[in-house]
């Protein structure tokens, strides 16, 4: 017997305002790459300590990728809070345009450069796994997340009171 084929409607949300073109493109080409390898993201994902992580993503494991988008080297250079991703994912990545330069970027995560239409993996990021409490606290607040963003599209009233 085959699974349910359930249609999404057609939501969009809305555009935030805080990132360039640029910076939109490549988060859309990681969204894109991550989802052609299983995994559903997140952006503008904000972790328990405050910062927010342009993407975070978990596969049906329950691995935890986090994915910070460079869309420039100034953008690199005066960002360093990224370091702080790792205590919340098994594996870091950055994602940048395609003429960004590599070299730059630190050897121990990951490196995807993206464009509009798609994500390519240059390095693969090591692997840190996260304790099993961290695990299941970010997994819940992942998963609180998306639901009440797809909950806001659908009904912006339905969110009152809720803390997400």
């Amino acid at each position: 017997m085959s699974e349910p084929v359930y249609a999404l409607p057609d939501l969009v949300p809305p555009a935030d305002g805080r990132q360039s073109e640029t910076a939109r493109a490549i988060q859309r080409g990681a969204l894109r790459y991550l989802a052609a390898c299983g995994l559903a993201g997140v952006p503008e994902f904000v972790l328990a300590s405050g910062r927010r992580a342009d993407i975070a993503a978990i596969d049906a494991r329950g691995e935890v990728w986090v994915v910070e988008i460079k869309s420039s080297v100034i953008d690199f250079r005066t960002d360093r809070k990224w370091a702080e991703y790792r205590l919340f994912c098994d594996r870091l990545f950055f994602a940048v345009a395609p003429d960004f330069p590599l070299e730059i970027l630190p050897e121990d995560v990951g490196i995807l450069v993206a464009d509009a239409f798609g994500a390519g993996l240059i390095r693969e990021a090591p692997r840190h796994p996260l304790v099993a409490s961290t695990r299941r606290a970010v997994t819940l607040r992942l998963a609180r997340a998306a639901a009440g963003r797809m909950m806001a599209l659908m009904d912006p009233d339905a969110l009152r009171g809720i803390e997400l």
